[in-house]
């Protein structure tokens, strides 16, 4: 199965946007695809503001989640894998939703655990030799 974390994503924004509250994500920029301005993370991680009003072309997928915005008057376009999105939720009171770091794993060890499944499996239908009087 897919992950699940991009439609919690889309519709934890959705939420947000109905309540008149501000979304906030909160990123983890050790992911090596993720595309920010320098200078703005802090400990590892960022938080960005994705209020219709302060950014542009939002495009949110199951891989990745995009959009323009200004930093310092510049235009920037963001990049950053769902699987840098740690949080989302509102700015005036918090509410709203946390992820693994690594959800990419969990679906790693349920194929892991799959194949275990598929040799026991295997061994089961193997035919066997029977002494027969």
């Amino acid at each position: 199965m897919t992950s699940r974390k991009p439609y919690l994503i889309r519709g934890m924004y959705e939420w947000l946007l109905d309540n008149e509250v501000t979304p906030y994500i909160l990123v983890d920029v050790g992911h090596n695809q993720i595309s920010i301005p320098e200078g703005i993370a802090t400990d590892g991680k960022v938080v960005l503001n994705l209020a219709p009003g302060a950014i542009q072309n939002l495009d949110m997928t199951n891989q990745h989640l995009s959009f323009s915005a200004r930093f310092n008057g510049i235009a920037q376009d963001i990049y950053c894998p769902m699987d840098s999105v740690l949080a989302i939720y509102a700015r005036e009171n918090g509410e709203g939703m946390m992820f693994g770091t690594d959800d990419a794993d969990r679906s790693e060890k349920r194929e892991e655990a799959s194949a275990d499944d598929n040799k026991h499996t295997e061994k089961q239908k193997r035919p066997g030799l029977q002494i027969v009087k």
